[in-house]
């Protein structure tokens, strides 16, 4: 009586062996094109939009970096770089179109924002990488998934998110919200406004230049890592190999950073190589 029940099992896993084999093959087949996205096909398109004085720029990715640089004047202008990688030259001319850009503008507002997909993309890839100048004096609202975001010469509140990938900042006068998950955050101040500064990580350090002359109230503080303080003179309240308080010049202005995996850095900021022109 045990032969049949035996002889059951043995037929059972017979056939569950011929269904797992195709299906390893197939799986490894998809691998494989995951990882031969040799041809790419791009193109590009610049917009520029109109601002008021005191306006708000939203920029939206998932995937590609955004390069944002505050200028003079008043308006905004976006150059857009729309890649899309697949096996096949083919693949990828047809996937280009399939990134949707999408723009609402009014005179206070410029928002620019990269449509999620729909559904799962198999053996192909797509980008938008994102330049943008505007007024350096209007209010910045950064999104992105998987990229950078960099930051340059902004006198405006800059807010900065970005889950895999960094925000680098240069040169920025107004309130800063910085902040990634798996990446480094790394902001040099040219001077320190009336608004507040964060900088936040979860998986990075942290890093922020401030001059010297700032008058702010610092609380610096990570969970597994260091704080560094260098070049500042800050009047400590409370001190921790992980945790810092303190006031720079008296105190003022709020700043705080932290992070959970990576260290924390207070320092002056960074001397920026200097520009040279170069014959054609």
């Amino acid at each position: 009586m045990t032969w049949p029940l035996h002889r059951s099992r043995i037929l059972g896993a017979a056939r569950a062996a011929a269904i797992a084999i195709p299906l390893a093959f197939a799986l490894a087949a998809c691998d494989m094109s995951l990882g031969n996205l040799s041809e790419r096909a791009t193109d590009e398109w610049t917009h520029t939009y109109p601002l008021s004085a005191g306006g708000e720029v939203h920029i939206a990715n998932t995937n590609g970096r955004v390069e944002i640089e505050g200028v003079d004047g008043s308006t905004v202008e976006v150059r857009a770089e729309r890649i899309a990688k697949g096996s096949t030259e083919a693949a990828a001319k047809e996937l280009l179109p399939r990134i949707v850009i999408k723009e609402d503008a009014t005179p206070d507002r410029v928002s620019v924002e990269t449509e999620k997909m729909s559904g799962i993309m198999i053996g192909a890839s797509t980008e938008v990488r994102f330049h943008v100048k505007a007024p350096r004096n209007a209010v910045f609202t950064i999104t992105n998934t998987n990229g950078l975001i960099t930051l340059k010469d902004i006198t405006g509140r800059v807010s900065a998110h970005t889950t895999n990938g960094g925000v680098r900042g240069n040169a920025l006068s107004g309130g800063v919200d910085a902040r990634t998950t798996n990446g480094s955050v790394t902001i040099d101040l040219a001077s320190v406004g009336a608004d507040k500064i964060y900088l936040g990580a979860v998986n990075g350090g942290v890093t922020l230049g401030v001059p010297e002359t700032a008058k702010a109230d610092v609380l610096a503080t990570c969970t597994n890592g260091g704080v560094n303080v260098s070049g500042v003179k800050l009047e400590i309240s409370e001190q921790s190999r992980r945790r810092v308080e303190g006031k720079m010049n008296g105190g003022g202005t709020s700043i705080e950073l932290s992070t959970v995996n990576g260290g924390v850095r207070l320092r002056t900021p960074a001397a920026q190589p200097k520009e040279t022109d170069h014959e054609p």
